[in-house]
């Protein structure tokens, strides 16, 4: 079958004709309806994250949506025509193994999720990243709940579907984007506070401010604009390194913690909230054909919200 793989650092992906993937006896094959493109992936082939590949060729896409194929002698929480998603993991499809880029992925059981009915494949895929880490973000590390007063910065697409999950729970939700159309866009969504920073808000007594961009002055700005006592959660990893104000930091004894990815239940949780129409990620579609010009779209910013794979032409 064809496959788009990470050949070599500084390479573009290259379309490559690969083996059929092989089935394990704890594992599924999927076969990909659709598959994510996400700024890892760039990074992956400029060598910021490069390391992070353990052999190469290697399938990338690690946003996977679709419907299970095989199944292992050792599974019984899957049958063939399952509507699945594989959750994004470092020891998962298009990190460490070969990934959804492709007409065909296997995984174990263990990374996989089942799909609710209803939900259309380009959104499924989407939740299994950006969907999955915003909602980590926002509710396992945040804690946010109805009546929490939550910053967002960034309104990409993490920040967008972060903001989406806390209006669904019920939270008051303040955005800080520098980017005109993302704030329209905020303000398409019924957010009434939207501004260009998040101190901006700083006299509303915000209990918990997500960092989505974490270019260092965004992270000094939500500990500046939290209240005493307040949680910010960085997820954002614009720069390697950040200056913070540590009079604040310590003042008012805020709690910094950092947020990765998440687990099957936060993927779950996530295609819940889409289900029930509370979340949805602003898409833009490309073939199977275009996953290399969408990638290198995605790294020159020419991409608004999620850029998802249909794999209808593989």
């Amino acid at each position: 079958m064809k496959a788009w793989q990470f050949v070599e650092q500084g390479r573009p992906i290259q379309l490559n004709d690969v083996d059929e993937p092989t089935l394990e006896a704890d594992g599924v094959i999927v076969s990909v309806k659709a598959a994510g493109i996400c700024h890892t992936d760039t990074g992956y082939l400029d060598g910021t994250l490069t390391s992070a590949l353990p052999f190469h060729p290697i399938t990338l896409g690690h946003e996977i949506a679709g419907v299970v194929a095989e199944v292992g002698a050792d599974v019984t929480a899957f049958k063939v025509g399952d509507r699945v998603v594989i959750p994004a993991k470092m020891e998962g499809p298009g990190t460490s193994l070969n990934g959804g880029f492709a007409a065909r992925v296997a995984a174990p059981a263990a990374f996989v999720v089942p799909l609710p009915d209803g939900i259309g494949w380009d959104q499924a895929a989407a939740a299994s990243d950006a969907g999955m880490t915003a909602y980590h973000a926002v509710v396992g590390q945040g804690g946010v709940t109805r009546g929490t007063k939550v910053g967002i910065i960034g309104f990409g697409g993490l920040g967008s579907l972060g903001a989406q999950i806390a209006l669904g729970l019920g939270a008051d939700v303040f955005v800080a984007e520098k980017n005109p159309k993302a704030r329209d866009f905020a303000a398409s969504l019924g957010i009434t506070h939207v501004s260009e920073a998040i101190v901006d808000f700083a006299d509303q007594d915000l209990d918990v401010v997500v960092d989505y961009a974490g270019f260092g002055t965004t992270t000094a700005d939500a500990i500046t604009a939290v209240r005493a006592g307040g949680t910010v959660v960085q997820v954002g990893l614009g720069v390697a390194e950040a200056t913070i104000p540590i009079v604040d930091l310590v003042s008012k004894q805020v709690h910094l913690v950092g947020s990765l990815a998440g687990s099957n239940d936060d993927c779950a949780a996530v295609l819940d909230l889409i289900a029930d129409g509370k979340v949805s990620s602003n898409l833009t579609h490309v073939t199977f054909d275009e996953i290399a010009d969408g990638i290198a779209k995605l790294k020159n910013g020419e991409v608004v919200g999620r850029l998802v794979a249909m794999m209808s032409s593989v």
